[in-house]
């Protein structure tokens, strides 16, 4: 069955940073070095807030922190939501 994959460019977003560790990106958005580390491996997905945390610590949007591909394999720039009504 195939499923969804959230991966991200953590690991060289921090190297970029002057070889920022892991326990400082941590310390900056309230997580520990641990579960930077399990973020940055795909094996823990983090909540919408700290997604966004990590985007900001290196002046990133979202979207260039963190790529999501669905499990029908549609490419991360479909939402899926194509034709669904709008909310005004």
């Amino acid at each position: 069955m195939p499923t969804e994959t959230l991966t991200n460019e953590i690991r060289l977003l921090r190297f970029l940073a002057s070889d920022m560790t892991q326990a400082e990106l941590g310390a900056r958005v309230g997580l520990t070095r641990q579960t930077i580390a399990a973020i940055e491996q795909g094996r823990y997905s983090p909540s919408l807030e700290v997604a966004f945390r990590i985007a900001h610590v290196f002046g990133k949007g979202l979207d260039e922190v963190f790529k999501w591909t669905p499990a029908d394999g549609e490419g991360a720039g479909s939402s899926g939501l194509e034709g669904a009504p709008r909310s005004r």
